[in-house]
């Protein structure tokens, strides 16, 4: 009987422990993920002169990487069109895009008389026939 009390003792503090720690975790699992600090969103699709040419892609995606270098741009993503299922609402006549993501609409301001910026558009805007923005602030 002795060897059952010590089980049993051993199971009820190891279920105690258990149960313990899994309290002291959940307000870490539990948390909801912290609000957004970048809440302007600037998407920019770019339409190639010409779009057939990879070379023509690679050096406008080499320019909207440099973009990434003014200090109000919090993130960027740059992408290319994405061979998914096609689907009438999917419009794919673009070569590229960029994401961007700024904190605020001064940031976004700053961003577009930024030397860097116009140095892109003087360097690059000769690649492309169309550009086509959309700005949006999380809601």
């Amino acid at each position: 009987m002795n060897n059952k009390s010590n089980r049993r003792k051993f199971l009820t503090a190891a279920a105690a422990l258990g149960a313990g720690s899994a309290a002291v975790s959940l307000p870490f699992v539990a948390q909801a993920a912290p609000a957004a600090k970048t809440p302007l969103a600037h998407h920019v699709f770019f339409w190639l002169k010409n779009p057939d040419s990879k070379e023509d892609r690679d050096k406008l995606v080499e320019g909207v990487k440099t973009l990434k270098n003014i200090p109000t741009v919090k993130e960027l993503h740059v992408g290319v069109l994405a061979n998914t299922e096609k689907r009438d609402v999917v419009d794919v006549s673009w070569q590229v895009s960029e994401l961007m993501f700024f904190t605020d609409l001064a940031g976004q301001a700053t961003y577009q008389n930024h030397p860097i910026h116009l140095d892109f558009i003087k360097n690059y805007g000769h690649l492309w026939v169309k550009v086509v923005v959309y700005d949006a602030m999380e809601v």
